[in-house]
């Protein structure tokens, strides 16, 4: 545990691998000076440690089992319609640039023999977006974790997403946006999935 500032009653604490802070430190330290910065200006000084913090907590994901934050929550119910979760925010980085793609997932299942706590889907969702991603890939790591712990009649997901790789280089498209979907068991049927579709399109709140 590492306590970063404390001025009168503020204390900030944070909790890093300070082996691994210092490590990517030195290396964004070599990327200010191969950039054509001085790592040693006032303003830059304490960056690379800033940097590689921040770095951590974007990838904190490898360090989650998404299926047992599933398992931690499980609930066994007579219950058998869909289940729905929407609008959950994903930020998460681009593996090709290391650039972030922004967005919202929705993710829908259908129980068979269990629930499971409404929190534990979002955290599913952010355990495998706090990684090196491409976005058709979180859309099936999602779908598969929760099909392989909850075995439900079917699993639905649909992200959208803007990615700043598109935005701030390369094409330098501001206003596109991605969808990525993927469906198992009672979701491969056209209603099942139209009424899906139906309600991440509905304002119901």
């Amino acid at each position: 545990m590492v306590i970063e500032n404390k001025m009168d009653d503020y204390e900030k604490i944070d909790q890093y691998n300070m082996g691994k802070i210092q490590d990517l430190a030195s290396h964004y330290r070599e990327v200010l000076t191969l950039v054509g910065e001085d790592p040693e200006r006032e303003g830059l000084m304490k960056t690379p440690e800033r940097v590689a913090k921040a770095m951590q907590f974007l990838t904190h994901g490898y360090d989650l089992d998404p299926a047992a934050i599933l398992r931690s929550a499980m609930f066994k119910e007579d219950y058998r319609q869909m289940v729905l979760v929407k609008d959950i925010e994903i930020y998460s980085m681009c593996e090709h640039h290391m650039l972030p793609f922004v967005g919202k997932a929705h993710v829908a299942y259908i129980p068979r023999n269990h629930i499971v706590g409404l929190s534990k889907v979002p955290r599913v969702v952010d355990a495998f977006a706090r990684r090196l991603q491409v976005q058709e890939r979180l859309t099936t790591q999602i779908k598969d974790c929760i099909q392989n712990t909850l075995n439900p009649l079917g699993v639905a997901v649909v992200i959208e997403a803007h990615h700043y790789c598109m935005m701030m280089r390369g094409i330098q498209k501001q206003n596109s946006v991605t969808t990525t979907s993927d469906f198992t068991g009672a979701f491969l049927t056209e209603k099942t999935r139209a009424e899906f579709i139906h309600l991440i399109g509905s304002n119901l709140h």
